[in-house]
């Protein structure tokens, strides 16, 4: 996909996209995955998960994210919220 297919995808399938992304990751049911669950807390990420989950949501939607933007990606909507944005740079 790229950038630009990325920036007009509705939302709600981008956050699903991105769910899926996160929850291979983290070897997760997604029904196990809410809006606000902490991947830390709640399901056991470490910085490594973090880094892998970065790296995909890079791939997959052909954008760049900084490393620092690591503290904001704690649960789902951090991470949408993230993806968002570098798309919208883009």
């Amino acid at each position: 996909m790229t950038a630009a297919e990325g920036v007009h995808m509705p939302a709600d399938v981008r956050a699903e996209k991105i769910r899926g992304i996160v929850c291979d990751i983290l070897e997760i049911d997604p029904a196990d995955m809410t809006p606000t669950s902490l991947f830390k807390e709640e399901h056991e990420a470490d910085s490594l998960r973090a880094i892998e989950i970065l790296a995909a949501l890079e791939r997959n939607f052909s954008v760049v994210i900084d490393q620092t933007e690591l503290s904001r990606m704690v649960n789902l909507e951090g991470v949408c919220a993230v993806v968002t944005d570098a798309l919208e740079r883009t």
